[in-house]
């Protein structure tokens, strides 16, 4: 039902009230009708619920199984380490489920307490919620709206929507019908809704709904109803796992049953294929990206981004799309006058000069209630800040102003006239008024024009000319007149007053575009990254900032309305959604439809929000962006990353940062699993050639400990690679094996398996009693030089320099220098099954591992010059 179309008789007449309100019997009888006007919360998790479920990815199931087996075989310091990791990552899982289910929480103490209602005909305070629906409510300045009504008396009522339509400013009421039918939430004129608050004025409101009805309620209801949209990494990882789990159980069967066949101890075997096992999955994964999230989180602070949800560090480097509001994000949310309309020309600020336009100049600064505080800071409405600041900067200062010309009368602002006037009186006791308001209505308030040849007849044709370029390069044009009187009126009637004026001028003002945006715009198509503008406010403007932004070409179907959008179906609107640069005059709810059409099509989005009805949209995204300094609570709370300063150029800075992250944790992967390929390939093919088990099962755990572990956790402070925004984002389906990963992998790990394979033999057949320390130490150190091959993926170590990581050189050392002290320290041959290598076997083990530090540095070159 569209209350806003209705006479305030009509909406009584329907809800069968009247303007004496209800009867407290009958508002009994609606309440157990319609409930109580709360919002209700549909059945939480319990805490004990929410910790379990952290358990539930694959991937953590396969570690406790690691686990398990680990603690069959012995091996307690895996098992230590392998619980520890697991039990951090649910702890940190569990924290930020129960965080994000606050937004719930915050949406309710947005509701009002109490209300002032008239029942039984007699003014009554009541707790807000048992009003129902037809009960009439008395609204004051200050009060929290506590339902939503559709107003039936307003004297001078504001009230300030920005919660719910992101509206900075508060909105003036009114009680006459809308005719129109599809109008967003803020141009509801004639209407109050439940979170709003009364800033001016006061009225009364009969109730329409109540409750889960309200437009807060169905709010609720998405925000509950919306599921969390699964990160890029959780997803591939999920895949990873599996894959992993099927491959693993398959070759420790084969490398256990080809043991048996070929006459080996069955325990040995047994113990060889777990520790095989243990060794292939790379346990220390999950620490490696809760600390590369972590390391990623706290750099982004510094940089004003503020992550509420881990994961969402990473899912920045996958964003295809970022979908910001207009205002404050990429504009500066700070009106400024751009261009002036004076002595017949239109004039850019650089280009006027004071003593042309003094009339003109006093009135902005004298016709005005802007005033600086004790701090210098400026405070009033946006506009009248706006030519406070303009005329000061051209040396018409207010307080020295109203010296000479103090305000003796005004009459206010109303929607009707569209203009205010003030009075001022000189020091020679006559008076001057001036007047401002729109243009279209001030041409026919006004007799002349002011010029520097003195004053002239108006010219109607010209002026509208001037207002309506002006207005299509998105500027809001305000008219500026004057009118001189021997002494203040008597009759102090508008009719009276605002004629006969005489024009002073034009001023155009805009919310300009940010500085930093442009660029950050630039970086964005650069990186592959579409930016889409989104706004509550005239398509003019939208379309202005988005083309002095770069986010618009010339294409005119790149641009839609809120009007536009709602008359299309999902199916029509996912055909365009792809193309559609800029939404105008857009409601916030509508915002949810523009996430679900994005993601429909495959693709990734970041979404800016600030009011509570951004909320639902905000927990859809693949990555809500909510304001720090002009955001709600509530917003915050649905979100998965807050910015400190409300800039788009910070979205942009933390989705290289997601990059950057991402690519660490895929280069732990490739030095991982290339690590356990190597180990496994050389188990693996040393009975096809006839050759003992070359490792036992404490070496394969003493590498799988002390090579994956530090050498990996250092990975995660590697710096971005170069040009990391010049490349597309990754494809939301893509392996964590695409882009020759898996490739890599097989080919290295074959190498480290042939390397150690080929010592083993050259060992034996020369003699050398200490062939098994010999293949555990090249292996060990086969993945040293690995690791410091991978730091980038094109570039080599020679350019980057050895110490450009200095964890990574630390782990380097401190795991050499353990590999050691296994070979050297002689308490420790018998725990690792180990004897100390002459000079020159260790001599020729340091060559033998260099090999593979030198195969990837070629692939490396290879790579470099293709792209070259």
């Amino acid at each position: 039902m569209h209350w806003h179309q209705k006479t305030v008789e009509d909406a009584i007449g329907e809800l069968n009230t009247s303007l004496l309100g209800l009867s407290s019997q009958k508002s009994q009888n609606l309440l157990l009708k319609y409930g109580p006007n709360e919002l209700t919360e549909k059945k939480k998790k319990t805490l004990l619920m929410m910790f379990l479920d952290q358990f539930k990815d694959f991937m953590i199931l396969v570690l406790i199984a690691a686990a398990i087996i680990s603690g069959i075989i012995g091996d307690a310091v895996d098992t230590i380490a392998i619980i520890v990791i697991v039990a951090l990552n649910a702890i940190i899982g569990f924290v930020q489920e129960y965080r994000a289910e606050k937004a719930m929480a915050m949406l309710r103490k947005m509701a009002a307490q109490y209300a002032l209602v008239i029942r039984d005909g007699n003014p009554a305070n009541i707790p807000s919620s048992q009003l129902v629906p037809g009960d009439v409510v008395i609204l004051e300045a200050g009060m929290i709206v506590p339902a939503d009504m559709r107003l039936i008396e307003t004297m001078q009522l504001k009230v300030e929507e920005a919660a719910l339509t992101g509206e900075s400013l508060p909105v003036e009421k009114h009680t006459k019908p809308l005719h129109d039918e599809h109008l967003s939430i803020g141009d509801l004129k004639n209407m109050a809704y439940k979170g709003t608050i009364v800033s001016y004025g006061r009225g009364k409101g009969v109730v329409v709904a109540t409750g889960m009805a309200t437009e807060l309620g169905k709010i609720a209801t998405m925000l509950q109803e919306e599921e969390e949209v699964r990160t890029p990494l959780q997803k591939r990882l999920a895949a990873f796992g599996r894959k992993l789990a099927v491959a693993v159980l398959a070759i420790c069967a084969i490398v256990f049953g080809v043991g048996i066949l070929r006459g080996e101890e069955p325990l040995l075997m047994l113990l060889t294929a777990i520790s095989l096992a243990v060794a292939a999955i790379p346990e220390a994964l999950p620490a490696v990206i809760t600390i590369s999230l972590a390391l990623g989180a706290s750099k982004m602070v510094r940089q004003n981004a503020l992550i509420r949800k881990l994961p969402a560090v990473e899912t920045l480097g996958s964003v295809t799309y970022i979908c910001s509001d207009k205002t404050g994000t990429l504009t500066l949310n700070k009106m400024t006058v751009e261009e002036v309309y004076a002595n017949g020309k239109v004039l850019t600020i650089k280009e006027l000069e004071p003593g042309m336009t003094k009339d003109l100049f006093t009135a902005l600064a004298v016709s005005n209630d802007a005033e600086e505080d004790a701090t210098g800071k400026v405070i009033g409405d946006p506009t009248e800040i706006a030519l406070y600041v303009i005329a000061k900067s051209n040396g018409f200062d207010k307080k020295a102003l109203e010296q000479a010309l103090p305000r003796v009368a005004e009459i206010p602002f109303d929607s009707d006239r569209k203009c205010m006037t003030t009075f001022h009186r000189g020091r020679d006791g006559k008076v001057v008024s001036f007047t401002k308001g729109a243009i279209d209505v001030l041409l026919d308030k006004s007799a002349n024009i002011s010029t520097d040849e003195g004053l002239m007849a108006v010219d109607a044709g010209e002026i509208q000319q001037v207002n309506e370029r002006m207005s299509a390069d998105g500027l809001r044009v305000l008219g500026i007149a004057m009118r001189n009187w021997e002494a203040l009126p008597a009759d102090m009637s508008p009719e009276q007053v605002e004629a006969g004026l005489t024009l002073l001028g034009l001023v155009g003002m805009m919310d300009p575009p940010r500085e930093e945006a442009g660029e950050a715009v630039r970086l964005c198509k650069t990186a592959g990254i579409k930016p889409v503008m989104i706004t509550g406010d005239h398509p003019l403007t939208a379309t202005t900032i988005a083309k002095r932004l770069g986010i618009l070409e010339q294409d005119s179907r790149a641009v839609i309305t809120g009007r536009e959008l709602d008359q299309l179906s999902l199916e029509e609107f996912e055909e365009r959604v792809e193309n559609i640069r800029v939404y105008a005059r857009v409601a916030p709810e509508q915002k949810l439809k523009i996430v679900k059409a994005l993601q429909d099509k495959g693709q990734f989005v970041a979404m800016t929000g600030d009011g509570v009805n951004d909320a639902p949209a905000l927990k859809r995204a693949d990555i809500g962006v909510a304001m720090g300094v002009t955001g709600t609570d509530v917003s915050k709370e649905a979100s998965h990353m807050v910015l400190l300063d409300d800039n788009f150029a910070t979205i942009v800075k933390a989705v290289k940062e997601g990059r950057r992250i991402f690519d660490n944790i895929r280069k732990f992967i490739k030095y991982t699993m290339t690590s356990n390929s190597g180990e496994i390939w050389t188990i693996f093919l040393a009975p096809f050639l006839g050759l003992p088990i070359p490792l036992l099962p404490i070496h394969i755990l003493w590498i799988n400990l002390v090579t994956d572990g530090l050498p990996g956790l250092a990975l995660a402070a590697e710096r971005a690679e170069k040009g990391v925004m010049e490349r597309p984002p990754r494809y939301p389906k893509e392996s964590i094996f695409a882009n020759g990963l898996g490739v890599h992998i097989i080919w290295v790990g074959l190498l480290m398996g042939a390397i150690s394979l080929f010592t083993q033999v050259w060992s034996l057949k020369t003699g050398h009693a200490h062939w098994q320390t010999m293949v555990f130490t090249v292996l060990c150190l086969s993945q040293m030089g690995h690791v410091l091959a991978i730091r980038s993926e094109r570039e080599s170590i020679f350019t980057q320099g050895f110490f450009s990581n200095k964890p990574l050189v630390g782990a380097f050392l401190l795991t050499l220098a353990l590999q050691m002290a296994t070979i050297y320290v002689p308490f420790l041959n018998p725990i690792f099954k180990t004897e100390p290598l002459t000079f020159s076997e260790l001599t020729l083990t340091l060559v033998l591992s260099s090999i593979v530090f030198i195969a990837v540095e070629i692939e490396k070159l290879i790579k470099r010059q293709r792209v070259g």
